[in-house]
């Protein structure tokens, strides 16, 4: 299985680092482990979703709704 550092997947996942750092230390990231100070994350692993996206729509879904 290969492996990519949280900068190698920031670039495939078109965020910054930090907040790769960030979702691999909450376990939102399957798969991921920390080995020293480096997060290891899988080369299938999945994005995940950005709970702000969700709460925005469900926000857009509510006003048409009252139209």
């Amino acid at each position: 299985m290969e492996f990519y550092t949280t900068m190698e997947m920031a670039k495939i996942w078109k965020i910054s680092r930090r907040r790769v750092t960030t979702l691999c230390t909450e376990g939102r990231v399957e798969g991921a482990v920390l080995k020293g100070n480096t997060w290891l994350i899988p080369s299938d692993a999945k994005k995940p979703e950005d709970p702000r996206k969700l709460r925005n729509y469900e926000r857009v879904i509510k006003n048409c709704d009252k139209n």
